[in-house]
């Protein structure tokens, strides 16, 4: 062949490199899109090929025909990069431009522009979520010879994907939270603090405690140097909400007394640092709160008596106990889901994490630190991949206006504007992310609604009470009818073939009194079901495939 390697990106023959270092996949979100270059999809020939539970080959062809569009678009793009005398930059006919530079030049330009748009047109067609950047093998390229060219780009792609496995199902899983029983206390609760907001600060003659309200002057200094104070502060006594050592030295200070304590300075130039805090208490105040009477009912709301108040404080409290109550499920139904799910994940894809966690904390990718959070990761993303596959059957949606309350919400927890906060994220790529995983979310909570929940004492938890309803949009799935996961040997390659395809899908069809569906199918399953259907058969699936996912490779298969 003329024409044997590619100087690019890419190289044909037996060499495999890591490539799309533009695009690389996001081991949670899965990959970003690539532009498509040409004016739809073209026909790719393709195989997949499991070489084991994680990890897949696929194959593809393009023959010369079908890349004839690719190497025309970046013919055009070519022109404009080269200077050819007697022509504009841009304006250079083919013919001359390939007897100038060389069709091989052109080639590498199109299978630059168009590998991304192959291989990620292959892996939905074949339901192949990949969980990192493929290793690629260019095994032929086209020699673009014309009408009869019977060459082909011929590529294999070998990559980390997220696993196969039966889904298990949450009803099949009980549970046991703590009590969610209202008591008075629980009402007292409610009460005092709604009558925190109306209370009054009162000066008193004697030592600060836990609760009171002082105003203070802070001097730090290092080895005798004053390197920050602050003057007029107002501050709870039991918040520690500031320096460690603090509390504990305004508690027992009365007004016009001086304190001094030494602390670990948590910002600033000298975060980390020692210093010695002078306070100067200015003044001590407590919090008084109104008498919890008729009186208080009729100012701090609509109801007219303490007694009617109580009873509405109740329900708050009860709706505040429900979501408590239900916490700690969420952890224990995710760790059983996980231990009943039979998968793992590739250990490239946990290793890349891990590098990934120690250069975030700046740590040097030997560093011991890794063998301490392998584990976690490792969780972490069955966690998230399990998920995501709920997410997929429960149908769940996540709306803009969800997303952008979310958004806001985060914004405010950081202290930030909340359109400065959302430009950032859209401008990051992150807007997905924190779909996806508020998606996670919302498919725990629909796990969660249908697991057997119980208190300490036996009772059936209303999950709904703190859950909500669910969506009129979330879907019921049927657990029962799974098909059997793909998978790879253990000691070897299992590559699709058409014949457990064809059983797969007709066992499909009997098991249900459904029409055959042929979104709930591979691209494999349904052109071998279809293979031994009728004509109107073909014609209904056909149809149904064009209102659905509207697969290239099937419509082409069937419109033949």
């Amino acid at each position: 062949m003329p024409f044997c390697s590619i100087i690019g990106r890419y190289v044909c023959g037996q060499t495999s490199g890591h490539v799309f270092g533009g695009r690389a996949e996001d081991p949670k979100t899965g990959w970003i899109p690539a532009p498509n270059t040409l004016s739809g999809e073209i026909q790719v020939q393709n195989s997949v090929e499991f070489l084991s539970d994680t990890r897949v080959k696929m194959t593809i062809e393009v023959p010369a025909g079908e890349f004839k569009p690719a190497y025309e678009e970046a013919a055009k793009v070519v022109a404009k990069q080269v200077n050819i005398p007697g022509f504009r930059p841009g304006r250079v006919p083919l013919r001359v431009l390939e007897g100038k530079i060389g069709k091989g030049y052109i080639i590498e330009q199109a299978i630059n522009d168009n590998l991304d748009n192959y291989y990620q047109q292959v892996a939905m067609e074949n339901d192949v979520l990949p969980m990192a950047a493929p290793e690629v093998s260019i095994k032929e390229v086209p020699e673009m010879k014309g009408t009869d060219d019977a060459t082909a780009l011929k590529v294999e792609f070998e990559v980390d994907v997220r696993p196969d496995f039966i889904l298990p199902n949450p009803a099949d899983f009980s549970l046991e939270v703590g009590s969610g029983e209202v008591t008075e206390e629980d009402v007292d609760r409610e009460l005092d603090s709604l009558r925190e907001r109306f209370a009054t600060l009162t000066s008193v003659d004697r030592a600060a405690k836990e609760g009171d309200y002082v105003n203070i002057d802070l001097t730090a200094t290092i080895d005798g140097e004053e390197i920050d104070d602050v003057a007029g502060l107002s501050y709870q006594i039991g918040e520690n909400s500031m320096l460690d050592g603090q509390d504990e030295a305004l508690t027992g200070a009365k007004a016009g007394e001086d304190r001094e304590f030494t602390t670990k300075l948590v910002g600033g130039e000298h975060a980390g640092e020692e210093a010695k805090v002078q306070v100067k208490v200015h003044s001590v105040k407590e919090s008084v709160l109104p008498e919890a009477d008729d009186e208080f009912a009729q100012l701090a709301s609509e109801f007219d008596t303490i007694a009617e108040l109580r009873d509405d404080l109740r329900e708050a409290a009860a709706k505040s106990k429900a979501v408590s109550q239900i916490a700690p499920a969420y952890q224990q139904l995710t760790d059983m889901l996980l231990e009943a799910a039979d998968f793992e994940i590739a250990d490239n894809v946990v290793e890349m994490e891990v590098a990934n966690h120690l250069e975030n904390e700046g740590k040097a990718a030997d560093d011991p630190h890794a063998d301490e959070v392998r584990g976690e990761v490792a969780k972490a993303l069955k966690t998230q991949v399990l998920l995501d596959r709920y997410a997929q059957a429960f149908a769940i949606q996540v709306s803009q206006e969800e997303l952008l309350d979310f958004l806001i919400a985060q914004a405010q927890m950081y202290g930030m504007d909340p359109n400065e906060f959302v430009r950032a994220a859209a401008g990051s790529g992150q807007l997905n992310i924190f779909s996806a995983e508020m998606a996670r979310n919302k498919a725990l909570i629909a796990a969660l609604r249908r697991a057997n929940i119980v208190d300490e004492a036996g009772n059936k938890v209303d999950v709904t009470a703190a859950l909500g309803e669910a969506p009129e949009s979330e879907q019921e799935p049927d657990f029962a009818n799974q098909r059997e996961p793909r998978k790879g040997p253990k000691g070897g390659a299992a590559k699709k073939s058409a014949k457990p395809a064809k059983a797969a899908a007709k066992e499909s069809a009997k098991e249900s009194d459904a029409e055959f569906d042929p979104s709930a199918h591979k691209v494999d399953e349904v052109i071998a079901y279809v293979e031994s259907a009728d004509e109107a058969e073909k014609q209904r699936v056909l149809a149904a495939e064009k209102a659905g996912k509207a697969r290239k490779t099937i419509l082409a298969k069937l419109e033949d």
